[in-house]
């Protein structure tokens, strides 16, 4: 089974524009063919937790064999021809993958059918690919339509792949995906389709690179904002919103732990629009945290404040305005430019040439956080007096802190940065608490509500600041260990 690197771009785009982006691609030999492709698992799911897929795809009357493995934008393929309607469990590095055993196991898990309208074109001198496929991925009774354009680099240089992607994005709407048909297909057999998305553990080889690491920490934040974002042009889900504003904060994070290797022309742009996705989501989230975390327990009382419900109404429709300022975010140009830009640059950029991101990681890691925990600990020796706006500071050192050790935690030992993340985490949440505190005032008094709801905003507001003592010192008391147990790293 012959291998090769896969280097494309998929993109969501409505059926009724698919004509359009064709229309405006460089011109080339137009071939049309249906494409019908079954795609095949243990039933155990061995290959999709393995991270790999296996198809049999017919079309004109011929089968290929096809395995892909990997994620983001280069992937490992290996095709074959084959003559039965079945896959060959012994060519290619299924061997690999699975045991003889469960090699005799694999059955057909969910179908692809789709019509292909396929160009090759020039573009900067390049060779690229272009398909439009159109279709749907059928799992048992459950039915999901396909409706996809894919970009895939045959020769020449990855930038100009990038820059046709966003010349086709100002004649068409097209949404970056991380997402292959298998995992779509997957993800249907799952019966979740469309679900907000944490984000992964990123595996990292233990002698691996400044620029794989922080590309691996880049490419794992990026598709939990496309995915996340796909969602919340569907569905009003605060979780999705959550993890898409956790996974900007985390990209800009990480542009400021790596800045010694990424820092080029383009990083500062990359980082603005980031700040710009993350402020867009923030009224939308806070309401979301004060509903969850403050009103809902509050209407749950035996004796409820008065004006309750008037606050609750007001909250609502609050948050039903946020969450489609949101879904107008992300469904906008700006957005779809932020994630063709943010991967090309993390793929392509001037940055790979610096002489510090060829370094080895676990060295420039250790560094890192040593910095991030001296800050943090020296930033919090007095966090008991601190303002709220130093005790904003010292969140964001614990933020940035537990980011970067989650982007290192590969590097080291698994359980020992397993502790020492938990432990940032009740730290965190201690703060984030406390920070809580201190804006839901100003969150509620940006609702310009009427008098019954404010009294019982206000209300609601002096009981969780009744708790500011408590959590100030289980703060405290989360700061201690961090300091006193040797980190992962040393």
């Amino acid at each position: 089974m012959p291998q090769s690197q896969e280097i494309e771009l998929k993109f969501l785009c409505a059926p009724d524009d698919l004509g359009r982006v064709l229309a405006a691609a460089p011109e080339g030999v137009d071939d049309c063919r249906e494409l019908i492709s079954v795609y095949f698992d243990t039933p155990d799911l061995a290959l999709q937790r393995a991270g790999a897929s296996l198809r049999v795809r017919e079309t004109q009357g011929q089968r290929v064999q096809t395995l892909k493995r990997g994620a983001g934008l280069t992937r490992e393929e290996h095709e074959a021809p084959i003559a039965s309607d079945a896959p060959d469990p012994n060519i290619g590095p299924l061997k690999e993958l699975l045991p003889e055993g469960a090699r005799a196991e694999l059955k057909p898990a969910f179908h692809v059918r789709v019509t292909r309208r396929q160009r090759l074109v020039r573009y900067g001198g390049a060779e690229i690919e272009l398909a439009l496929d159109q279709g749907e991925v059928r799992g048992g009774k459950r039915v999901s339509p396909i409706s996809e354009v894919e970009l895939e680099l045959k020769s020449g240089g990855p930038d100009a792949l990038f820059g046709l992607a966003r010349e086709l994005n100002r004649i068409a709407p097209l949404y970056l995906s991380f997402a292959s048909k298998s995992q779509r297909g997957q993800a249907l057999v799952a019966g979740c389709p469309l679900h907000a998305h944490k984000r992964a553990k990123v595996a990292l080889r233990h002698d691996a690179s400044v620029a794989e690491v922080f590309q691996a920490v880049a490419r794992n934040t990026l598709e939990s904002i496309a995915v996340n974002a796909e969602v919340l042009r569907h569905l009003r889900d605060p979780e999705a919103l959550h993890q898409l504003r956790v996974a900007a904060r985390t990209l800009r994070s990480a542009l400021s732990t790596f800045k010694a290797a990424v820092a080029d022309e383009a990083t500062a742009g990359v980082k603005d629009e980031l700040r710009w996705l993350g402020r867009a989501c923030d009224a939308a989230r806070n309401l979301d945290v004060f509903m969850a975390e403050t009103l809902t327990p509050a209407r749950q009382e035996p004796s409820p404040p008065p004006g309750l419900e008037a606050l609750a109404s007001a909250v609502e429709a609050a948050r039903a305005k946020a969450a489609a300022e949101v879904a107008h975010a992300v469904a906008s140009p700006r957005f779809r430019d932020l994630l063709i830009i943010c991967t090309g640059w993390v793929d392509t950029g001037a940055w790979l040439a610096s002489p510090r991101a060829a370094e080895p990681a676990r060295a420039f890691a250790s560094k890192v956080l040593a910095k991030r925990l001296r800050r943090l600990l020296k930033d919090g020796r007095r966090l008991m007096k601190a303002t709220d706006e130093q005790r904003h500071a010292v969140r964001i050192d614990a933020k940035k802190l537990r980011y970067a050790a989650e982007g290192f935690a590969g590097l080291f030992g698994a359980r020992s940065s397993r502790r020492f993340i938990e432990r940032l985490k009740v730290l965190q949440d201690e703060l984030g608490a406390l920070n809580d505190l201190a804006t839901a005032e100003t969150l509620m008094t940006s609702l310009d509500l009427p008098p019954d709801a404010a009294f019982a905003a206000g209300e609601l507001v002096g009981r969780k600041g009744a708790d500011k003592a408590k959590r100030l010192h289980r703060a405290c008391e989360a700061l201690k260990p961090l300091s006193a147990h040797p980190p992962f790293w040393a």
